[in-house]
């Protein structure tokens, strides 16, 4: 193991530790009855495991954010590549994008369960809406910025507009399109747990609450809060991986 992969591995080691501790003291030193020691959550974990519900209750989280995100990627990718390529199209669209783009998923959840109930539909509308526009924009963005001279290179080679855009324009955009996808990702994660707060009966969103109000145990809240932090840091480590593949890596920084 070289020195910088080793310092890699260890000071998050160092760091997570530290936290640990300073939560461990400050516990004992307020005597709280309330906020679990982490003992306390250790064990927490350790029940959620043993009964099955952490693995399950993740996975249905998991497959919520795939579905909808996946939606988002279909849709959001082809019309951000579209309306950066039409400027008239760009024009017309552009004020509905800017009008619905502030407006926090959350707000939409009353309206999601008019519409699909307290189904997992529900939290799949929420998370689709969390995740398309940051997607379309990057895409959008993209080909936008797309230098003019790839386009005249393209067009001197004879090739197509169809041909132009899958060969010259769109990878030249993956960059920015991946870095619009890794947002995206984050974003959808958060809501999803917001999500199955209100509009479903399964996840760590919905176990955080059940936890808190069956018997207050704060020690599984804790935990399905710890869940889902480390699966938001390995989704974003997949799209790290994802960008620093030979295909797209030309875009970005080495990052530390």
């Amino acid at each position: 193991m070289t020195a910088r992969r080793a310092e890699t591995v260890l000071l998050p080691v160092a760091a997570g530790g530290l936290v640990v501790l300073a939560w461990q003291l400050a516990v004992r030193g307020t005597h709280t009855d309330v906020f679990p020691s982490p003992g306390a959550v250790a064990r927490g974990f350790a029940e959620l495991a043993r009964k099955g519900i952490l693995l399950r209750y993740s996975w249905d989280s998991l497959c919520r954010v795939a579905a909808g995100y996946g939606l988002a990627l279909v849709f959001g990718i082809p019309a951000g590549i579209f309306l950066g390529w039409s400027r008239t199209a760009a024009r017309a669209a552009n004020p509905v994008i800017q009008l619905l783009r502030p407006i926090s998923p959350l707000a939409w959840i009353p309206v999601a369960i008019v519409l699909f109930g307290v189904t997992d539909a529900s939290a799949i509308f929420l998370i689709f809406l969390a995740s398309v526009f940051p997607i379309l924009v990057a895409a959008m963005n993209g080909v936008r910025s797309v230098p003019a001279m790839y386009r005249d290179a393209g067009r001197n080679f004879g090739l197509s507009g169809t041909a132009l855009l899958s060969r010259v324009i769109f990878p030249a955009a993956l960059p920015e399109i991946l870095a619009g996808l890794r947002i995206a990702l984050g974003v959808a994660w958060i809501v999803v747990v917001a999500a199955e707060m209100i509009a479903v009966n399964s996840g760590l969103g919905y176990l955080v609450i059940d936890s808190r109000n069956a018997g207050k145990r704060y020690d599984l809240v804790v935990a399905a809060m710890i869940s889902i932090g480390v699966i938001g840091l390995l989704l974003n480590l997949l799209v790290q991986r994802v960008s620093r593949l030979r295909a797209v890596r030309w875009g970005f920084r080495e990052e530390a």
